[in-house]
């Protein structure tokens, strides 16, 4: 994620994020699959999906704890 779309995350509500974490983590197994067929050009894409899943939890869990500024 750049750094302009963790801006606009932020602003998100709770749930909104928790969609956003369902739709990334529907691309990442759709990735997956894509890999362990051999169709899957960039490997990178799954690195990169694995690390904006990492993201939105921390931002969830922050708005948990109200941490969110």
């Amino acid at each position: 994620m750049k750094m302009r779309e963790m801006k606009e995350m932020r602003e998100k509500t709770r749930g909104e994020l928790e969609s956003k974490l369902a739709e990334v983590k529907k691309n990442l197994f759709s990735l997956k699959f894509k890999k362990s067929t051999g169709q899957l050009e960039n490997y990178m894409m799954i690195y990169n999906l694995k690390k904006d899943i990492a993201r939105i939890n921390t931002l969830i869990r922050k708005k948990e704890l109200g941490l969110d500024k």
